[in-house]
C-alpha cells in the first residue's frame, strides 16, 4: 500500500515451546496452530512520519502546527524535528522504550478528554454519545511502538486528519454495543435485511449495516462476525454521513460488495496464517477495507485498532466461539464488549485474563466462578507476548485504508 505503510520489523517464527516449561506463558504455549509472529521491537523511526518530496515539507509542518493546536497538543509534547532527515517525522517526547498507550488518560500532560459526537437512532434522530477524543487517538499514533508513513497522495494533513476522524467514528459505534452471543448456537439475524450474514437484494448495503446498530436486539453474532461488521458500517458510515464524500463512499461500499459478501474478506487474508487450516494460496489477497500492520509494540494500541488475543490452549481453542478473541480498542484503556456483558468495555488485563480462564473451563463468569485461577500483574504481562514467546497477544493491528489518499490493492476476481 502506497499511502500507510507499516516500517515494523516482524520476525515470523514457527517455534515449539519445550513441554517441561514452567509458569504461566508455558500453559499458554499448548498452540492451537502454528505459532503466529514473534515481533522484534527494533524500529529506528517511530510515530508519523511524511515520505514526501522535501518541498512540500513548508506546507506540512503549517499544516501540522495549526492540527495540533486545535487538539490541544502542545509543541513540548513532541521530539523537536530533526530538519536534517530526507522524511519528516513527529514523536511524542517519550522515552524510547515508552511504546505504552493504554494508560494516556491517566497522564496529566496529556489533558486527555471524551468527545461529544452525534450517532443515528430509531425514527431517524440523532443522540449525542461520549466517545475517544481525536487529541488521544493523534497523541497515540504518535507513540514509540510503531511507525505510521503517509507518502505519495497521503502527503497533506488532511489525510491524517480523515484517519483519525475515521478511527473516531470506529470507536463511537463500538463503544456501547448489546449484540446476542450465540454461544456455540447458530447467529441469527433481523431477516428483514439479512440472509445470515448477506443483506438481502431488496435493501441497500447501507441500511442493512446500519440496523443491526439501531436495532441491535435482532441479532446474535459471534466476535469476529461483530468486529467486521463494526468496521464496515463504521467506515462506510463516515463517507456518507460525516464526511459526505460521494465517491469515497461509493469506493467503500463497491469494494464491500465485490463478491456480494461484504462481510466476507475485509480484513487481509494474512492476518490468519499462523492457523493449521489456512490456505497458503490467500496470503496475499488484501482486504476489502482494513490493512494490517505487523511488529507492533505490545502495548501500543491506538483507538480503532482491531486486535487479536489467540486461545492457545488446545482444547478449549477446538469450542466454536473461543479460538480466540477479535477486540477494537477504545481508547481511555478500553477495548470493545459487544455483548454488554461486563458494562460495555473491558481493561486490556481484563482481556487477556477473560481469554486465558478458557482453558480453565470458564465461559461464564457467573456460572463457572468457582473456575476461576486468580492471575496476577506479571502473569498479563507474560500473557502480552506473542504465542511464539508464550502469550496470546499477537503483534499485529488492523485498520482502515487511506480511501482516496493510496493506491487500493486489488481485489481477487469473485
Amino acid at each position: 500500500m502506497s499511502g500507510l505503510i507499516n516500517k515494523g520489523i516482524e520476525l515470523a517464527l514457527i517455534v515449539l515451546l519445550a513441554s517441561g516449561a514452567n509458569g504461566i506463558a508455558a500453559q499458554a504455549s499448548d498452540q492451537a496452530g502454528t505459532l503466529p509472529d514473534m515481533a522484534s521491537h527494533a524500529q529506528a523511526k517511530n510515530g508519523i512520519e511524511f515520505s514526501c518530496a522535501p518541498q512540500l515539507f513548508g506546507v506540512l509542518r503549517r499544516d501540522m502546527a495549526i492540527y495540533l493546536n486545535e487538539l490541544g497538543i502542545e509543541k513540548h509534547l513532541l521530539i523537536p524535528i530533526d530538519r536534517r532527515s530526507k522524511t519528516l517525522i513527529y514523536t511524542l517526547n517519550t522515552a524510547q522504550n515508552d511504546t505504552g498507550t493504554l494508560d494516556f488518560q491517566h497522564r496529566k500532560q496529556y489533558r486527555i478528554r471524551d468527545d461529544l459526537v452525534r450517532l443515528p437512532v430509531k425514527g431517524g434522530k440523532t443522540r449525542a454519545v461520549s466517545t475517544v477524543s481525536k487529541k488521544e487517538i493523534l497523541l497515540a499514533l504518535l507513540q514509540h511502538g510503531r511507525l505510521t508513513t503517509f507518502t505519495g497522495e497521503a502527503c497533506t494533513l488532511e489525510a491524517l486528519r480523515e484517519h483519525v476522524a475515521v478511527r473516531q467514528n470506529i470507536v463511537a459505534w463500538t463503544d456501547k454495543l448489546s449484540w446476542g452471543w450465540p454461544d456455540g448456537e447458530e447467529a441469527f439475524w433481523n431477516t428483514q435485511f439479512w440472509d445470515e450474514g448477506t443483506p438481502l437484494a431488496s435493501v441497500s448495503l447501507d441500511s442493512a449495516l446500519m440496523d443491526a446498530f439501531i436495532h441491535q436486539e435482532k441479532y446474535s453474532i459471534g466476535c469476529y462476525t461483530a468486529t467486521k461488521l463494526s468496521y464496515a458500517h463504521a467506515v462506510l458510515d463516515y463517507y456518507t454521513r460525516i464526511r459526505k464524500n460521494t465517491a469515497k463512499a461509493a469506493l467503500v461500499r463497491q469494494r464491500l460488495l465485490h463478491d456480494a459478501e461484504p462481510l466476507v474478506g475485509v480484513e487481509p487474508a494474512a492476518m490468519w496464517d499462523f492457523e493449521r487450516d489456512f490456505d497458503k494460496k490467500t496470503r496475499d489477497t488484501p482486504g476489502k477495507i482494513l490493512s494490517m500492520q505487523r511488529g507492533i509494540a505490545k502495548d501500543n494500541f491506538v483507538p480503532g485498532d482491531w486486535i487479536y488475543l489467540l486461545n492457545t490452549h488446545r482444547p478449549t481453542y477446538k469450542k466454536i466461539g473461543y479460538e480466540g478473541s477479535n477486540a477494537v480498542y477504545l481508547g481511555r484503556g478500553k477495548f470493545d464488549d459487544y455483548y454488554n456483558d461486563h458494562e460495555h468495555s473491558y481493561t486490556y488485563a481484563e482481556k487477556v485474563n477473560e481469554v486465558y480462564q478458557w482453558r480453565n473451563g470458564v465461559f461464564s463468569r457467573i456460572r463457572d466462578a468457582s473456575k476461576i485461577k486468580p492471575i496476577t500483574d506479571a502473569d498479563v504481562a507474560n500473557l502480552s507476548e506473542t504465542p511464539a514467546n508464550g502469550g496470546l497477544l499477537l503483534s499485529l493491528r488492523v485498520a482502515p485504508y487511506l480511501f482516496g489518499y493510496e493506491n487500493l490493492p486489488e481485489l481477487p476476481a469473485p
